[in-house]
């Protein structure tokens, strides 16, 4: 059965996380691991300093960085699974009974991808761990992470809130509707109102897309509407996510649309940096 995972880190952003993870849990009756990985290249599970002592250092100064440098890990270690069984009470407080607890040495996209085909939803905060106060630093991982995975990513601010209403963000292209495919096979989704925005000129291809997107997620039983707006992407999307009061935005990784430019161009550094409300994006 697939998974729902939150990846569990020291940011501010964890609470949420665990919490979109178990409201996410809960709607598609999915199990919840929890994923705290140490990155191998502060953490290292052997650590070898003999490349760091200089010729006619003493054996006794290798020996105390060893000692000091296991410790690290050893601690890190700690705190990372203290981490972990927080997550797992605070999952477990809002009723998600199926939890498990999964910790990994290495690089958070390559252990995020080693556990994709089990996924049915990735969650991550959108701030990093070393942000803090108004610092609107984005995770360093994160743009890697959307660039190689092919599960729905859902990325969220410090603050849980129960969505209500989705959003999609819609070019029309071969890869956009690969998208609303996949969204229509998430059962997270099920009976939720969901909008299907297209920025760009009115036209009769253009409502015709729109049309056909609506009636491969209709089964997911949910109210659809349609919109064509002209327009900045970014500015135009914001305005219609705010003017209908929705809560949560889905975008894809469409080819070289200017969707896919506001993804993973300059715009879109600005929106997560600012960005106050969960975004979900599909490959």
């Amino acid at each position: 059965m697939q998974q729902i995972i939150a990846c569990i880190d020291g940011s501010s952003a964890v609470p949420a996380v665990c919490e979109y993870a178990a409201w996410a849990s809960l709607r598609s009756q999915a199990p919840v691991m929890l994923l705290h990985v140490l990155d191998e290249a502060y953490y290292p599970v052997e650590p070898d300093l003999a490349g760091n002592i200089g010729l006619g250092s003493r054996e006794h100064l290798l020996k105390e960085l060893a000692e000091l440098d296991q410790k690290r890990s050893r601690l890190a270690l700690e705190h990372g699974h203290h981490l972990l069984d927080e997550a797992e009470t605070r999952v477990q407080a809002v009723g998600v009974s199926d939890v498990h607890k999964r910790q990994r040495h290495g690089d958070l996209p390559e252990s995020i991808l080693a556990l994709e085909k089990e996924t049915l939803l990735f969650v991550m905060g959108l701030r990093g761990e070393n942000s803090c106060g108004q610092d609107r630093h984005i995770g360093s991982q994160l743009e890697t992470v959307i660039r190689k995975v092919h599960r729905p990513v859902l990325l969220v601010p410090d603050q849980f809130e129960t969505p209500q209403s989705a959003m999609l963000a819609f070019d029309g292209s071969a890869t956009a509707f690969r998208g609303v495919q996949l969204l229509a096979d998430n059962p997270v989704f099920t009976n939720m109102p969901l909008h299907i925005v297209m920025v760009g000129a009115e036209s009769t291809e253009h409502w015709a897309q729109l049309t056909r997107a609506k009636d491969l997620l209709s089964p997911l039983g949910g109210e659809i509407q349609l919109a064509i707006r002209e327009g900045d992407v970014e500015q135009t999307l914001h305005t219609y996510q705010t003017e209908h009061d929705i809560d949560l935005m889905l975008i894809g990784a469409y080819g070289h649309s200017r969707i896919r430019q506001f993804l993973v161009g300059s715009t879109t550094t600005s929106m997560l940096r600012t960005a106050t409300k969960p975004l979900l994006v599909l490959r």
